[in-house]
């Protein structure tokens, strides 16, 4: 899928924006619709990262989705959480405020909220200096983040905006979007911070799919296309930007539609297969997965009916 303008790109942007109304379908809409799966959890929806874990491997899709079974917290997307509190958290402050003095203050009380509610992460550090020299890390994506943006010039709409929307299909779909810019004439700009370094040109398409994702969810709840989908990678200072079109967001719409069919046919079936791939190395269920020799969990019910319910009906 390559229609529609793609640009990467070393650049610095300053775009003025407006906040968005309150009545406007994004900020009206229910972020949290009664489901049917378990007394007091909500409905389950399919978002990017689950479905870019079916397409890799059903199994590990299964694990993290009908199972739920944890996983120990990976150094990389530990430091991605916090550099996104701290830029969440960076537009609190006056325009005038958002310095990267004011972002580098911002770290120490984000890790320390971080650390509350995730009592785990700390054994990712194997001592102070393993600490030390990962915040370190974290500190010059924050210096990388203030030569690409300026956040004095920038009003964001919405940040970390929890999206749902239901397809004429009953499937439902969420996702969480970092930034929302909306200009003067309200052009819309999805942007998402990554803090790992660009796709290589062969797997750009890849990366576009979360935010082809997003801009499904937004047309299809205020009725119009985004102007702009916008990676921001702070790992090597380059920016990805893509302007969709309405047919490029009816054909991901079909390709969920299908996604979604296959899944809940595999969950029918009961049958997650492994899919082996050089991602295997990392994968913290190699102990369960057959291709690895493990034995599989027993298949919980409650989750597969629980994962039935991303379609109405």
């Amino acid at each position: 899928m390559s229609a529609g303008a793609v640009t990467v790109a070393a650049m610095t942007i300053e775009t003025a924006t407006v906040p968005l109304t309150a009545a406007d379908p994004l900020t009206a809409a229910d972020p949290l619709p009664p489901g049917a799966g378990g007394e007091g959890r909500r409905r389950a929806a399919l978002s990017p990262s689950r479905a870019k874990d079916f397409n890799q491997c059903p199994l590990l899709f299964r694990f993290r989705t009908v199972d739920r079974l944890p996983e120990p917290p990976s150094p990389a997307a530990v430091k991605g959480s916090l550099v996104h509190a701290v830029l969440e958290h960076l537009f609190d402050l006056p325009a005038a405020g958002r310095t990267e003095a004011a972002a580098q203050e911002l770290l120490d009380p984000q890790w320390t909220a971080l650390r509350a509610g995730r009592p785990e992460v700390t054994e990712m550090f194997t001592g102070p200096e393993d600490l030390a020299a990962w915040l370190a890390q974290a500190r010059s994506l924050l210096t990388q983040y203030f030569r690409m943006e300026n956040p004095r010039r920038l009003e964001p709409a919405e940040r970390e905006l929890l999206v749902e929307t239901e397809l004429a299909s009953g499937v439902l779909l969420r996702g969480y979007v970092d930034r929302l810019d909306v200009a003067p004439d309200g052009a819309v700009r999805v942007v998402d911070y990554k803090t790992g370094r660009s796709p290589n040109p062969r797997f750009v398409e890849e990366a576009l799919f979360q935010m082809r994702f997003y801009g499904l969810m937004l047309w299809r709840l205020n009725g119009t296309v985004p102007a702009r989908l916008q990676l921001v990678y702070l790992g090597d200072g380059r920016t990805l930007t893509h302007d969709p079109h309405e047919a490029e967001l009816l054909a991901v719409e079909r390709m969920l539609d299908e996604l979604w069919s296959t899944i809940a046919a595999t969950a029918r079936s009961g049958d997650f297969q492994p899919r082996r791939s050089r991602l295997c190395d990392w994968c913290s269920h190699q102990a369960r997965c057959p291709l690895f020799g493990g034995e599989q969990p027993p298949l919980p019910e409650e989750g597969l009916a629980h994962l039935l319910t991303v379609q109405a009906g």
